[in-house]
């Protein structure tokens, strides 16, 4: 027996002892990895962490904000925690600013058990001064194990902070438009006076700096041209941390600039190794074409392989929609209990339970405005309407006033989204419904809303359907419609729906969802994506639920049992796939930019 078993292991340990020595086989992957809203990722590998990839975006108003998302192969992604969860972390977000404001563009790095997530927040409310911020934690799976911020001093008055430690122990900072440089206490959160380094190649925007030490040269990755068509990534190196630093002569080393290709605004990139050595990339894009026309999921986070030789400069593939690279083995067994980004929703409220770790508010929220399963109400999400609409009015307050204002990130082009919705308003005006979501100032709606007569005696709820876009005051508004509801459907819940189709549209309907046979629908006029897309940061596109009150309502007299949310992920449209591929040469370039991929 004891023989059988020396055997058994002698036989294992060979085995283990080839298939370890093994370089990971060339594998086809999609882009993008972190598909809807995820601009200017950040990644990591933490080998200590059983071999898991760390990677975080730009979350701007959005609460609970800064996600952070794990994976042990790359492509399987799940969304780990959010660093940002408390109004108290960062007060200043709950102010009413611009749209594009709030958390931008974040490093994250792991040293010695500990991650590091250093960010900004931009306001222009008391003028430029992007304030740093430095978040930490031993456990990237838990919410509340992320500490701080430590406000970090921010003497280059910029954004898009990196945090890089030398072989010395010292801890530099750099930030965008110089680059710019200081070193770092981040215990104390101060900052020495900081030097420029590289400007760039000379086009606008040096932005994105992030700092590697690869065969005692100093890497300077940063992007350039701007967010938009002309984005790139270009590259500088030198003997010493403060320079002289000198371009790689073939930059940009990453790029859509002047071409033809699906995956545009490619930029903003970071580098990580794997567990064998191998290195990758991770940059923001637009699934648009160089049309630059219609892109309803914004910026999403993009991954390509990247050679890099020793002394020489790092040789990055184009980005494209189906690529091969040498991936780590396929592995979801991820701790954690956050969603899978490429998952459905279905959601039905259970007792005990809370909102998804993907969903999340516009601003701080008034938690008194969100019940899950009231007294009374299982299986609900109870909602109470909030003073304005998402448009709001000159005086809205949202540090004391919240919104009634739920989302989730659009990360499918061909989808439908729906809820079940129980909506009985007493006072008119009194509104309940679903949008797409860009900004206040850019949306689509359909909704219940409490109508007046034409005697003002009395109230009936409508269905109506609106789109706001002051944000984008170069397309015409579509015509608001209010259409009657069949006196059936009011015993029970309704479904309001919003479904994304191929031909580059937004359509939406009613109907009951309380009779067992399937009821006919109230359709609603369908608009181009195109008018909730912008050309100014390409902001998030969401799918949300909305609640508003009258502005003259101060006592609320009702409330929306959410019955079952469905969020559905999945496709449902013949033939369609998450991991179906459209090419981005041929005839079939015209109809690429919203096709599933």
């Amino acid at each position: 027996m004891a023989k059988r078993l020396l055997y058994t292991l002698a036989w294992g340990l060979a085995v283990c002892q080839v298939a370890c020595s093994q370089k990971p086989k060339q594998q086809e992957y999609t882009n993008p990895i972190l598909p809807g809203w995820n601009t200017d990722p950040s990644c990591t590998f933490v080998k200590e962490l059983d071999g898991t990839f760390f990677c975080t975006t730009s979350s701007f108003l959005a609460l609970p904000g800064i996600p952070v998302f794990a994976s042990k192969d790359l492509v399987n992604w799940r969304h780990a925690s959010n660093a940002l969860t408390k109004e108290e972390q960062l007060p200043e977000l709950s102010r009413r600013g611009l749209e594009h404001e709030g958390i931008w563009a974040s490093t994250l790095r792991y040293r010695k058990g500990m991650f590091y997530l250093i960010t900004t927040y931009v306001s222009w409310i008391d003028g430029w001064g992007p304030i740093v911020l430095l978040f930490t934690t031993k456990n990237p799976y838990d919410d509340s194990a992320w500490s701080g911020p430590i406000r970090i001093e921010n003497p280059a008055n910029d954004i898009d902070p990196d945090i890089f430690w030398d072989d010395d122990g010292k801890v530099y900072m750099a930030v965008a438009a110089g680059i710019y440089v200081s070193e770092i206490d981040i215990n104390k959160g101060t900052a020495t006076e900081p030097f420029k380094i590289w400007n760039g190649t000379g086009d606008r925007n040096p932005e994105g700096p992030h700092f590697y030490k690869k065969d005692n040269w100093y890497y300077l990755l940063i992007g350039e041209g701007g967010t938009e068509l002309n984005h790139t990534v270009t590259i500088a190196r030198s003997r010493n941390i403060r320079g002289p630093y000198k371009a790689y002569e073939d930059n940009p080393i990453l790029t859509a600039k002047n071409t033809e290709e699906w995956f545009q605004t490619v930029g903003h990139a970071d580098l990580f190794q794997d567990a064998s050595g191998n290195w990758w990339g991770v940059a923001l894009a637009t699934r648009s074409g160089p049309e630059w026309e219609v892109y309803p999921m914004g910026r999403e986070t993009v991954l390509v392989p990247v050679q890099w030789k020793e002394n020489k400069w790092p040789s990055l593939d184009m980005v494209r929609g189906k690529m091969s690279g040498p991936l780590p083995p396929t592995d979801r067994q991820v701790p954690g209990t956050g969603a899978w980004v490429d998952a459905p929703d279905k959601e039905d409220f259970a007792v005990g339970s809370s909102l998804p770790r993907h969903w999340f508010f516009w601003r701080p929220p008034k938690q008194n405005l969100f019940t899950i399963s009231p007294e009374g109400h299982p299986n609900t999400l109870r909602v109470l309407p909030s003073r304005v609409n998402l448009t709001a009015d000159e005086k809205y307050d949202p540090v004391n006033e919240g919104l009634g204002f739920l989302a989730r990130k659009q990360t499918a082009s061909v989808f439908t989204y729906s809820i079940d919705l129980l909506f009985d308003p007493k006072v008119a005006d009194e509104e309940a419904g679903i949008t797409v979501f860009l900004t206040q100032t850019q949306h689509i709606d359909i909704s219940i809303i409490n109508v007046k007569s034409k005697n003002e005696k009395e109230v009936t709820r409508k269905l109506r359907f609106k789109a706001e876009t002051s944000g984008k005051p170069d397309v015409h508004a579509p015509e608001t419609r209010i259409r009657s509801i069949p006196k059936s459907w009011l015993k029970g819940p309704i479904r309001l729906a919003v479904t994304a189709t191929r031909d580059h549209k937004y359509e939406f309907s009613a109907s009951s969802a309380a009779s067992r046979m399937r009821s006919r629908s109230l359709d609603m006029p369908a608009l181009r994506l195109s008018l909730v897309v912008t050309d100014l940061l390409q902001e998030p596109s969401l799918v949300s639920l909305l609640l508003r009150t009258a502005a003259k309502v101060r006592h609320l007299r009702t409330s929306v049992d959410g019955g079952i949310l469905h969020l559905p992920r999945r496709l449902e449209r013949e033939g369609l796939s998450r991991h179906k591929f459209q090419p981005t040469a041929g005839e079939d370039n015209k109809d690429r930019s919203l096709r599933e991929i």
